[in-house]
């Protein structure tokens, strides 16, 4: 199937910002910085200007937003950084020691990468891949 393409100057730029929601924002903070690296850069404590308090993060110089809300039921929809390989176990031990869920790797075809996944203390799903767009797809073609 084809699939008629916008003008190049109607085209998304890349991705603005992503957005979780947590339970507890102080417990969320903790886990994105000590455990992925990440630094919070804004916290509405004392002045909300959203639907809820909130924090962002810079995370591998990706805007990160944590919202107070409801929360949802544990699903494979995920957020997924990009890691060098050998910092995985790292990353796995640290997220391990602040109480994030690890969960098994789906099955995966050789040259695809390789991830560790796990939940936060809210049901959101994230990924560590090592690999890229360009080795899955080279290694989908055979």
């Amino acid at each position: 199937m084809e699939y008629r393409t916008v003008a190049a100057t109607e085209m998304i730029h890349g991705i603005s910002h992503i957005t979780i929601m947590v339970r507890n924002l102080d417990k969320t903070a903790r886990l994105l910085c000590e455990g992925l690296g990440a630094r919070e850069i804004y916290d509405s404590r004392h002045r909300n200007f959203s639907v809820a308090r909130e924090k962002f993060f810079l995370v591998g110089g990706i805007w990160l937003v944590a919202m107070e809300g409801a929360v949802s039921e544990k699903s494979y929809r995920h957020i997924a950084f990009q890691v060098e390989k050998r910092k995985l176990g790292g990353y796995k031990n640290r997220l391990t020691e602040l109480g994030a869920t690890m969960v098994p790797s789906r099955p995966r075809v050789e040259g695809e990468g390789t991830s560790v996944y796990f939940y936060d203390y809210d049901n959101n799903l994230f990924e560590l891949h090592a690999g890229s767009i360009e080795e899955r797809l080279e290694r989908y073609k055979h």
